[in-house]
């Protein structure tokens, strides 16, 4: 079975292309030989129940959804019986080396298998936690995943959305929005959703020559969508952003306009300096530029590119030209850190796109598991110990 979260069974699962169960063949082709071997051994010798405890090296945010699922339609597949116990249920942290889930089942039908199972429990479970921390660091802020353009391929994408959708609710139920949605039709219903969202790249400026030119022919296509409009195509962000509103005037009122800013670190956006973004950021938020900094939280605050200065500057602008409904949102490089500077200066962003949720270090999505006992005889190799569930309640005990 899958552990619900709170009580709801989690959007997507069921629809996910990487849940489908895999032929014996593609199975034994993907998996590590000794797996293979090791099958065929216990299967002339004797099957027996065994019992795999999963668990990871460092603290993360239970996400074992797609694995589980995966695992519930291949042991259909064999009519094989299994159980399984989430010691953590979807959506809760997770100290480093704890285990996650324990299943339970033939060794015959599970042996080949494991090598498939920790590529689908380490990455979202990391993921996960670190969407979560994004959420928390600005929890008043949307927040919409963007991470498809920086995954291996669909099925790391699959795997990053589920993750994101999981921290997402586990800072909802904290306090914060979270991810509301991805930019993505095929991983949406992760969000409870059944569209991607987003409206328009650079690349469409270009061809439309003007930012206001690309505006019109969205809305034309498009009239029943919200207008969010990229502006920093032309390094005119604050020029263009007013056009576009006074091109929608009526949109702009409604709150239906929406400006976009992706400026890269190359430059400032337009009409700022350095000095300059020391004066907005002081107006607006002094005390965060009175503490103590590092380089790249300073720049996070008054640098090039999407700092709190910039978004200071563009709201600045849209209420002084009289467009106070309209809507920033932000993207680029939108880690924790960079979030966390944000809520420093109360940045006024509505929406954040990131795929900044993905790992940095992938070594430390890496998910091990071990086999904790054989046909109900507790048994794991030395260094281990710490699986059983008789040295965990004995642990525990101790700490109580």
């Amino acid at each position: 079975m899958v552990q619900p979260f709170n009580g709801v069974e989690t959007p997507g699962l069921s629809t996910a292309s990487s849940s489908a169960p895999l032929s014996d063949a593609v199975i034994t082709a993907r998996t590590d030989s000794y797996f293979n071997r090791t099958k065929q051994i216990v299967s002339r010798f004797g099957d027996c129940e065994v019992t795999y405890a999963f668990f990871i090296r460092r603290p993360v945010i239970s996400a074992p959804g797609l694995m589980l699922e995966w695992l519930k339609n291949v042991m259909a597949e064999r009519n094989s019986p299994y159980t399984v116990e989430v010691a953590h249920p979807e959506g809760e942290w997770v100290g480093a080396g704890e285990p996650l889930v324990y299943i339970t089942g033939s060794f015959t039908h599970l042996a080949d298998l494991e090598t498939l199972l920790l590529q689908k429990l380490g990455s979202p479970c990391v993921a996960a936690h670190r969407a979560y921390q994004i959420a928390l660091s600005l929890p008043h802020t949307k927040f919409l995943a963007m991470d498809a353009r920086h995954c291996a391929g669909y099925e790391m994408q699959e795997l990053m959305a589920y993750a994101a959708s999981v921290g997402g609710r586990a800072a909802k139920r904290d306090g914060a929005i979270g991810f509301i949605g991805t930019a993505n039709d095929a991983v949406a219903p992760f969000f409870g959703s059944t569209h991607g969202y987003g409206t328009m790249p650079h690349a469409l400026i270009g061809y439309a020559g003007s930012t206001v030119r690309a505006a019109e022919m969205f809305h034309d296509l498009y009239p029943d969508t919200d207008l969010v409009v990229l502006v920093d195509y032309f390094g005119k962000e604050v020029t263009d952003a007013l056009a576009v509103c006074r091109r929608f005037p009526e949109l702009a009122a409604q709150g239906s306009l929406a400006v976009r800013l992706d400026t890269h670190g190359g430059r400032f956006l337009e009409g700022l300096t350095t000095q300059e973004s020391y004066a907005v950021l002081d107006r607006h938020a002094p005390d965060a530029l009175r503490r103590y900094r590092s380089d790249s939280e300073l720049r996070y605050l008054i640098g090039t590119g999407v700092s709190a200065a910039a978004v200071w500057r563009m709201r600045d602008m849209l209420d002084e030209g009289g467009f106070p409904h309209v809507k920033i949102i932000a993207s680029s490089g939108f880690g924790v850190t960079k979030c966390a500077c944000m809520a420093d200066a109360h940045a006024p962003i509505d929406v954040v796109g990131t795929g900044s949720f993905i790992p940095d270090l992938w070594n430390e999505t890496y998910a091990t598991a071990d086999i904790i006992s054989y046909n109900g005889v507790e048994r794991v190799k030395v260094g281990r110990e710490f699986l059983l569930p008789s040295q965990r309640k004995t642990q525990k005990g101790s700490a109580e």
